[in-house]
């Protein structure tokens, strides 16, 4: 398919990268970012024929900010994946369709829809953030915020109908949890720097999904009992329990994050706090 590069970030993904790579095989001109790998992921890019590029990671936007704006695209709209990510046919031929009519001039990015697959079952109703911004013109978006960064684009943003796939179990749950181990301290470090972000009621009522998920996130981060109130959140409002027991679980893991958050939050206040004197 003419018309759409692929950039794929990665850092010891040699078991998720060819699933990837084969879902994409459909576009000329894939590109591999790699954090310096020390397994067999530089190879495997290689073999598939994607372009590969290294750097020492040094931060997710940053990392993601430098490969947006330091490579060359033979495209001017570049699809953005994760190892652990998939484009189904479906969405294939929508961005064929998307490509041979030509996007609008004013429009810098679209918002798919992602599905997050746990234990063969798709996370319908346990998911907290199904859209996300993945197609996009590199010259007209920037990575903000290093932890579960968000994406600031100037200009317009439209929605494609078709979604992609996400295993974020593929390597285990004990894989998922030490990086959400990771996660949780760089969201405890933000919050305790008082990095927990603006909100206003204009805001939370948006139209645009990104800005009012943003303000949403930065209300719940001034919350009293955060753990409880996500899991009430995606096991009753977003009934969780629909998707069976991958939802239920999916839901208690959710809320165990949210529980390191507070603990480690809790943890570097006390450290900066001055001593009392006896």
């Amino acid at each position: 398919m003419s018309g759409v590069s692929v950039l794929i970030l990665t850092r010891n993904e040699e078991q998720d990268l060819p699933g990837c790579l084969a879902s994409v095989a459909w576009s000329d001109d894939v590109h591999v970012f790699d954090s310096l790998s020390t397994d067999a992921t530089a190879h495997i890019a290689e073999n598939f024929g994607a372009h590969l590029s290294s750097r020492a990671f040094d931060g997710y936007a940053t990392q993601r900010n430098a490969a947006l704006h330091g490579l060359l695209f033979k495209h001017p709209w570049v699809l953005l994946l994760d190892a652990d990510e998939r484009v189904p046919e479906p969405l294939r031929d929508e961005l064929a369709a998307l490509m041979a009519r030509g996007p609008a001039a004013e429009v810098s990015a679209y918002r798919l829809r992602r599905r997050d697959f746990f234990q063969g079952r798709w996370l319908k109703h346990a998911q907290i953030t199904p859209f996300y911004l993945r197609l996009v013109r590199p010259s007209k978006v920037c990575y903000e915020r290093e932890i579960n960064e968000m994406l600031r684009v100037d200009g317009q943003i439209e929605d494609l109908l078709q979604p992609f796939d996400h295993h974020p179990f593929s390597k285990g749950i004990a894989h998922w949890m030490a990086k959400h181990n990771q996660y949780s301290t760089m969201e405890a470090e933000l919050i305790a720097r008082g990095s927990r972000g603006a909100w206003s009621a204009r805001d939370l009522l948006a139209r645009d999904f990104h800005r009012r998920r943003a303000a949403q996130k930065a209300l719940f981060y001034r919350m009293p009992w955060r753990p409880i109130l996500k899991f009430v959140y995606m096991f009753v409002v977003r009934r969780a329990f629909l998707d069976g027991r991958a939802g239920v679980t999916y839901a208690v893991l959710q809320s165990i994050y949210e529980y390191m958050i507070v603990l480690k939050t809790r943890e570097l206040e006390a450290c900066t706090e001055p001593r009392r004197e006896r």
